[in-house]
Formats: structure tokens, C-alpha cells, sequence
């Protein structure tokens, strides 16, 4: 049987313009001043990381996750500021069926609409594909998330549908939201993703 293999626990991707390396406990105090000052970038969350306390438990669990090779965090830092931007990790992770989510992706407000989103993007899905051999890669928002599905849609993300009443809106509340599914096929990457994506950046 051929070996899987598994993600390396110190892979770091980067181009030019931005880096991503392992989310680490002590990252805390690199993402505090969006954490605390910036509450609405966790609105379609499903785990919020508003203040201290929060930041913190969202990390030391990301954490643990990519110790269960569950997940794989990263955290963004941007080159042309200086500064770390947020967020963004590979979860649902089922290498024996090629698959896996990109999500939890977040950053503050002065890092959105700047492009650096793409750049992140092009360097998960071409790590995705190309180094772990992946078939498919999904995504999914709140189906109100304009933005974020907007986003998916401009990086190549095909819709596959609505789950209905898929999930709270936050852990541990009753109401609940429906979630989009979008994905990108390997040969989808191959054919024609990567080429358009490479050449917004």
C-alpha cells in the first residue's frame, strides 16, 4: 500500500508578498491588537476570537488540532506591512481520500481588499494540489457571508450547493445558519484555476 503522506509540522509557504508559517501558542500576542480592537471580523465565525481570552483558546485549539493532524493553522504575516494580518488553516483533512476544507480564514481590516487574500490562497491550493496530491478542495461560508463567498468565487471556487440549517451561528446557540459549499477540482487547478488566479496577483 502506498505510504500517505502526512503535512510536515514546520511547512511554511511564502512568495513575495506574504508568508505563512505554523500558528504557534505564543502567536497570541502577534494577533491581540486585531483580536481585541476589530470584533466584527469574527460576524460569520463559528468559533470567535474577539479579546484575549478568546484568542487564545482559538489558538491553543488550532494548536492541539494540528497535533491530531486533524488541522494544519497557519498564521499570515504581510510582507509589504510588516505585520501579521490574521489567519487561515487546512481542517477536515482526509488524506487517504485526497480531500480536505480550507477555512477559518480571517484577517483585520486593513489587510482585506489588498489582494494579500489571493496570494494566500494561490500558495494553500497550489501546496494543496501539487505537494499533497489532493483531488478536491472544499470550502464553505454562512450563506449570508457575502464577502467571503465573493472572495471564493473570484479565486476559481465552484458552488456545489446549500446545506440548510447546517449549523449554529455560534457554538453553543440556537440559531442556526445555512452553509454554501463551494469546492476546486484538481484538474480544475491544473486546467485553468491556477492560471486565472495566478495572473490577479
Amino acid at each position: 500500500m502506498k505510504e500517505i503522506f502526512e503535512i510536515p509540522q514546520n511547512t511554511i509557504l511564502e512568495d513575495d508578498f506574504v508568508l505563512l508559517r505554523p500558528l504557534q501558542e505564543s502567536d497570541v500576542e502577534n494577533l491581540l491588537e486585531i483580536a481585541i480592537n476589530e470584533p466584527e471580523t469574527w460576524k460569520y465565525s463559528l468559533v470567535p476570537a474577539h479579546g484575549k481570552e478568546n484568542l487564545t483558546n482559538y489558538i491553543q485549539h488550532a494548536v492541539k488540532s494540528r497535533e491530531n493532524k486533524t488541522e494544519f493553522p497557519f498564521i499570515v504575516f504581510d510582507k509589504k506591512s510588516g505585520k501579521y494580518a490574521g489567519s487561515t488553516r487546512f481542517y477536515d483533512i482526509q488524506l487517504p481520500f485526497k480531500t480536505l476544507q480550507l477555512g477559518y480564514t480571517w484577517y483585520g481590516k486593513d489587510f482585506r481588499g489588498t489582494g494579500l487574500n489571493k496570494h494566500c490562497k494561490f500558495l494553500l491550493l497550489q501546496f494543496a494540489f501539487e505537494t499533497l496530491g489532493m483531488e478536491r478542495v472544499e470550502f464553505r461560508a454562512d450563506n449570508n457571508n457575502e464577502r467571503s463567498i465573493a472572495a471564493m468565487k473570484s479565486i476559481g471556487c465552484k458552488v456545489e450547493g446549500i446545506f440548510r440549517s447546517h449549523m449554529p451561528v455560534f457554538l453553543g446557540e440556537e440559531k442556526r445558519r445555512d452553509s454554501i459549499i463551494l469546492s476546486i477540482l484538481r484538474e480544475e487547478w491544473f486546467n485553468e484555476v491556477k492560471e486565472n488566479l495566478k495572473n490577479k496577483l
